[in-house]
């Protein structure tokens, strides 16, 4: 029977979300990949208990998560947590999101009540949970009002299915209608959840500002963009790699001859800092005093403790982040 690491706690670092109560490990466990039909359960169970013998607290999940058996994580998760951290409940922060596709016909994408009420029942069901820490609305819907989808997630909270509710791949005047909306219904935006790392860096534009002023946190997905930002394609991308498949997010997002370029400097910088690239591009995001979490995926315990010393890091001398953007924007000329 596993028992959790009695010093599990000690050399983690937690972060208040916005102005709430709520405190999340500097690095948080993603399930977006690898969670799936991937690895065998086990291999994932391995990760799980890992991660919690670390101090890792926060695991977050999506309803399509798993793809392309979607739901998947949440069930692998579900099975994990009931044979092993059922015992540790009150100590894990668990979250999950609807926005993307998921059922067929009209009532199983966006931001519907129909749709998002559904999608937590699901989720539930999945993990074998009576609440979850948080659940997101995980992209804006162009279509449904604001104020319905912020209702359905204000009413998950008055119904006891979620403690608190947040917001994913809002751009800053979207959060801000959205982070209003909530203050008026009585729960508050406790995160905003967006895409964040050196090869993007949008919310930077107004975004961590305004979560900032309204209290609301920031946890950052992708911060080693898609594994761009790690050492495996230093010597450019490996035949037969995930990265190297047509219409892959690395591959078609990240790994231009360009950003190849960037990758291969960033890494001497890493290496003059003592760290591993992706231990450089972690603490490049944590760097900002906005960002409550990073968001990592672990295809291995090896990966997940790798990444997790990045918090052992040096603290960024202006003259290494004026060296980052240089190398960004010099890169981004000659593209």
């Amino acid at each position: 029977m596993y028992e959790a690491a009695e010093n599990r706690y000690d050399h983690m670092k937690y972060r208040r979300a916005g102005r709430s109560g709520v405190l999340l490990p500097e690095v948080s466990l993603g399930l977006w990949q690898n969670f799936g039909l991937e690895k065998p359960l086990e291999e994932q169970r391995q990760i799980l208990l890992r991660a919690f013998d670390l101090g890792i607290t926060h695991f977050d999940l999506a309803n399509n998560y798993g793809a392309p058996a979607r739901g998947k994580a949440e069930e692998n998760f579900g099975k994990v947590l009931a044979s092993d951290l059922k015992p540790y409940r009150e100590q894990l922060f668990i979250s999950t999101k609807a926005g993307y596709d998921f059922w067929p016909g009209p009532y199983g994408n966006w931001g519907s009540r129909k749709y998002l009420m559904s999608s937590l029942d699901a989720s539930l069901k999945r993990m074998g949970l009576d609440y979850v820490d948080i659940f997101y609305h995980h992209r804006p819907d162009p279509d449904t009002p604001l104020e319905e989808t912020m209702g359905a997630l204000s009413d998950m909270v008055r119904q006891g299915k979620a403690l608190y509710v947040g917001i994913s791949n809002y751009q800053a005047d979207e959060a801000e209608r959205a982070i209003g909306i909530l203050k008026e219904n009585g729960t508050p935006c406790l995160l905003n959840q967006p895409r964040y790392n050196m090869f993007e860096r949008w919310c930077e534009n107004g975004l961590l500002q305004v979560l900032d002023r309204e209290g609301t946190g920031c946890i950052c997905y992708s911060p080693l963009a898609q594994g761009a930002l790690t050492g495996r394609y230093l010597n450019g991308i490996p035949e037969g790699s995930r990265a190297s498949r047509a219409n892959t997010t690395v591959g078609g997002r990240y790994l231009t001859p360009g950003n190849l370029e960037k990758i291969r400097a960033l890494n001497d910088l890493a290496k003059e800092r003592g760290q591993s690239l992706a231990q450089l591009a972690l603490s490049w995001v944590l760097r900002r005093k906005e960002v409550t979490s990073v968001l990592i995926g672990a295809s291995s315990t090896a990966q997940l403790e790798d990444n997790i010393r990045a918090l052992d890091g040096p603290v960024f001398a202006e003259e290494e982040l004026a060296a980052i953007d240089s190398i960004l924007a010099s890169m981004e000329q000659q593209g």
